[in-house]
């Protein structure tokens, strides 16, 4: 069995083929330019493997990912990447490699990816969340396999959070909401608040230490409401110095109030190196839809 994964990020392309053990066989990078030059490459890749069976795409978004919606494929147009507007992914890809596909997030592959790879040294994990802090913050959510949704797919980088007493004159950058948590503590507030990129900010500056107290609340409403068996924080805001810091804030913020696992193996950063979750979990997101056709963002073997 051949599968197919496209990490299809507003940054760049991560094609790959791997085995049914998920082994990656080949693998190509390509920066996300014009629709049209990306797509075709994309395809040129796939067309090296005839035998290929199915491919799993984690799309940049917002992309509609409902299949009986007329749109499905479409990078929408709240994107902030003007280029690829309206394009449709699955159809280009479809058109010339005629195999079922799985369509989800950027961030459900990854965190299908982390749940795949919790799974294979421990049995009894039954749910992953997995946050990515970078350009933006967003979440996806695995139970048992399926990631959950009805509508369309989370949109946990929005949601409200207490403000932080020494921040409280920052207004957030978020264009739709200002100050939610990726108005707050997604990586480009850095630059709205110091007028310097976040790499160039020591993990002194108390700048990490307001962002984590943010993150930290994502945390606890994730605890609170889903009770997963383990919270991943990725992208490329991520250290594990700051990652430490959510934890504090974590505890704080949690009291107590119900039982969680040590904090560190219940908040951690991604267990697969070299950002490979989104590519792992294409694979067994394709692996899946070998047998029923089609999938989409929510569950296909019900």
């Amino acid at each position: 069995m051949l599968l197919g994964s496209v990490e299809a990020g507003g940054t760049k392309f991560v094609c790959a083929v791997g085995d049914e053990n998920y082994k990656v066989i080949d693998q190509e990078t390509f920066p996300s330019k014009n629709p049209k030059e990306t797509l075709q490459r994309t395809v040129d890749f796939f067309k090296r493997f005839p035998e290929l069976d199915a491919i799993g795409i984690a799309a940049f978004g917002p992309v509609e990912v409902r299949l009986n919606h007329p749109d499905y494929g479409v990078i929408t147009k709240k994107t902030p990447k003007v280029a690829w507007r309206g394009i449709n992914i699955v159809d280009k890809i479809k058109n010339e490699i005629n195999v079922p596909i799985f369509l989800t997030s950027d961030v459900n592959g990854s965190a299908y990816g982390e749940y795949v790879s919790a799974k294979s040294h421990d049995e009894d994990v039954e749910s992953v969340v997995y946050y990515t802090v970078g350009t933006g913050v967003g979440a996806g959510i695995v139970i048992d396999g399926h990631f959950i949704g009805a509508l369309g797919l989370q949109e946990m980088g929005h949601v409200k959070v207490k403000r932080h007493p020494a921040d409280l004159a920052f207004k957030g950058i978020c264009p739709h909401h200002g100050d939610c948590l990726e108005g707050l503590a997604s990586g480009p507030t850095f630059d709205a608040r110091l007028g310097k990129n976040g790499k160039e900010v020591p993990i002194t500056d108390p700048t990490w230490d307001i962002m984590a107290y943010y993150l930290a609340q994502a945390a606890v409403q994730t605890t609170l409401t889903v009770r997963p068996n383990k919270i991943v924080f990725g992208g490329g805001v991520m250290s594990p110095e700051f990652l430490n810091m959510i934890r504090e804030h974590f505890a704080d913020e949690l009291n107590g109030y119900v039982d969680v696992l040590p904090l560190e193996e219940y908040i951690t950063m991604p267990e697969i190196e070299n950002n490979g979750s989104a590519t792992l979990g294409d694979f067994s997101l394709a692996k899946k839809v070998v047998k029923v056709g089609e999938g989409h963002a929510f569950a296909i073997d019900r």
